[in-house]
């Protein structure tokens, strides 16, 4: 199990007062509004895969990091898109990653892993060669048991709420059939969140055949700039209905643009047509996200923007193996400039609530602090992706904490695919408030009472709170 001083300060003053601080978060159920775990896992409630692909093939944290020392996903059992062959044995996929554990030194994955290890599944032995295959066999064993199928694990993690990420084209089956067995953990309930980026990206390879098929959905006309809108409209009512609190959007850019509706027409006429500019796409999707907010507005649904990765950049990795498989690159992100449009229209509006995230830490206390502490409609969503570390989410503190406070941000978000990893990374971000939380009250600028109290709101209330998810209980 996990030592109690884990990732605490080392300093023995601090470290006493951030343990106390701990325990104030320690078991409070997990609020987990942003991520990115398949719900059929849910729904359908099977035994999970060999350990392999639990913990190897579908983590691009893992797969990118012995990519780049030169072992090719195909034998880390990663789909590849055409068709060729990869490795199947799962044992031997285990064993690659085993043979190489000394790469994720000083990363979170290892961090994370060694945690799921020893704190979902009691396995204390130390990941190496010489212990894959017992590590492998035990896994599998638990695996096998009923106390570690899905949604017992979501009941023993303390699971609050869940909430997954869909296109608008899911008829949200899995979603369905969760209310269907009236099931959401004790407690507990999964939710869906509304994902349009491959519905207003021209760019994106198919976009014109999705549209299409965004129409058949609806049984709305899509040929127009307005049946568009009234389809995307149609597919957000659905997701409210099935529980959905917030929308995401993962743009390149957090640029905002807005456009009357004869322009919008013009340029969703000539993205149908093919004819679009890289121009025109970076027009319409801008114009797109002050759509989106103007609906937002009458439907309640939370925005989260977390602009900034260049997708794909690893060409030959997305040719192989397509999207999400560990290609993307991070990139410097403007957001003063590029909000302005959007907070002009309807920032000060009380119905409008914008979470953003960046992959640009310089961003931090040049924009993104200032922002959040000058417009009551944004909040700060936690250290995303390349910066979801223990350090990360230290620096984040130590930046922002300044200038927005703590109630200008989102709580933790972990954003993960890895429905195991879950209760880790909460933990990793409550230790690591309360080492932040500690410091100040070492200082003597914040009474133990005000940060017992602050610890828990980042933990739990604030979340809740901010992606409204106390108005949907």
């Amino acid at each position: 199990m996990t030592d109690e001083n884990h990732l605490l300060p080392a300093e023995p003053a601090q470290r006493q007062i951030a343990r106390e601080l701990y325990q104030h978060a320690k078991d409070l159920p997990l609020i987990s509004p942003h991520g990115h775990v398949d719900p059929v896992l849910l729904a359908d409630d099977q035994p999970f895969g060999d350990p392999a692909r639990l913990f190897v093939v579908p983590d691009h944290y893992v797969t990118r990091m012995l990519a780049s020392q030169g072992i090719p996903p195909a034998r880390l059992g990663v789909p590849s898109v055409d068709g060729s062959a990869v490795e199947t044995d799962g044992r031997a996929i285990w064993r690659l990653l085993a043979q190489n554990w000394k790469l994720f030194r000083g990363t979170p994955s290892r961090l994370w892993t060694e945690k799921v290890l020893a704190d979902v599944f009691g396995i204390s032995a130390r990941l190496g060669a010489d212990t894959a295959d017992e590590i492998y066999d035990e896994l599998s064993a638990r695996l096998a048991e009923p106390e570690f199928r899905p949604r017992a694990l979501f009941t023993r993690f303390n699971i609050e709420v869940l909430a997954t990420t869909e296109s608008p084209l899911d008829e949200l089956q899995a979603h369905a059939k969760l209310a269907a067995d009236g099931w959401g953990g004790p407690g507990g309930r999964v939710i869906t969140t509304f994902r349009p980026d491959n519905l207003v990206d021209p760019e994106w390879p198919g976009w014109a055949e999705r549209v299409a098929e965004l129409g058949a959905l609806t049984g709305l006309d899509v040929g127009t700039y307005s049946g568009f809108l009234a389809a995307l409209r149609s597919r957000r009512e659905a997701f409210v209905a099935a529980g959905a609190t917030s929308s995401d959007h993962g743009h390149l850019t957090a640029r905002t643009l807005v456009l009357d509706d004869a322009d919008a027409a013009v340029l969703y006429r000539k993205a149908l047509g093919g004819g679009a500019t890289a121009e025109d796409a970076e027009a319409f999707r801008a114009h797109m996200l002050v759509e989106f907010a103007r609906m937002s507005l009458d439907d309640g649904l939370v925005m989260q923007l977390h602009p900034g990765s260049v997708r794909n950049h690893n060409r030959d990795l997305y040719q192989r193996h397509g999207r999400d498989t560990g290609g993307d690159i991070p990139s410097a992100t403007d957001y003063v400039h590029a909000l302005r449009p959007l907070l002009d229209a309807y920032g000060a509006d009380p119905r409008l609530r914008v979470v953003l995230y960046t992959l640009d830490e310089t961003a931090f206390s040049r924009e993104l602090a200032p922002l959040a502490g000058g417009y009551p409609s944004l909040y700060l969503g936690a250290p995303w992706w390349f910066l979801d570390s223990p350090e990360g989410l230290r620096r984040f503190r130590e930046t922002v904490t300044e200038t927005a406070g703590f109630y200008n941000t989102s709580g933790f978000v972990d954003d993960t695919r890895a429905f195991c990893s879950i209760p880790a990374r909460h933990d990793v971000a409550r230790r690591v408030d309360a080492g932040y939380l500690a410091k100040l009250v070492a200082q003597g600028t914040l009474p133990i009472d005000e940060a017992a109290e602050t610890i828990a709101d980042l933990a739990y209330h604030l979340p809740k709170r901010v992606f409204r998810m106390d108005q949907k209980a």
